[in-house]
């Protein structure tokens, strides 16, 4: 099998049946904890960076002979958007050396605002789920990370700021 579809799929995770999209979200929760444990918030954004290049490689190479597909298989794009929602842990945890698995809420949070985002596509994440090609598959997912990092933030800032919890 090609190098970009092994990529991908995430090693074959774009495989699993039914929602694809789900599993690949989920299995960063794991890989972003590890990666937190071994190199904190910089290495977090790294690999979210190298995720999102090769993502976009991947994406490229997987649809060239059908340039307007979008491969449900396909769900690097998934890993650094869930990576990129996962920064709104990552960063503060990191920052104020806190354990970043006492913050298990924003977990829960947000890999449910990012694929509620996902699915949804509200605004600019329905706009780039339009677009073709590499662009297309990859920043729709992007825009959901970072609009589901938002949310976690201020429902953060709400639960300890409003609430005291």
């Amino acid at each position: 099998m090609k190098l970009s579809t092994v990529l991908g799929t995430c090693c074959y995770i774009g495989y699993i049946r039914p929602a694809p999209g789900t599993w690949g979200a989920l299995i960063t929760l794991p890989v972003a904890y590890l990666l937190h444990q071994l190199g904190g918030f910089p290495l977090v954004a790294l690999v979210t960076v190298l995720a999102t290049g090769l993502g976009f490689w991947a994406a490229a190479d997987m649809i060239k002979d059908e340039p307007q597909a979008d491969p449900s298989e396909f769900v690097l794009d998934e890993f650094a958007g869930q990576m990129l929602a996962l920064w709104a842990l990552s960063l503060p945890a990191w920052l104020h050396h806190i354990d970043i698995a006492a913050l298990w809420p924003g977990w829960i949070t947000a890999f449910l605002l990012f694929r509620l985002f996902d699915i949804r596509k509200p605004g600019p994440v329905g706009w780039a789920d339009r677009k073709h090609g590499a662009f297309g598959i990859m920043v729709d997912d992007l825009i959901a990370g970072f609009m589901a990092a938002i949310g976690v933030a201020l429902l953060a800032g709400f639960s300890h700021g409003v609430l005291g919890l």
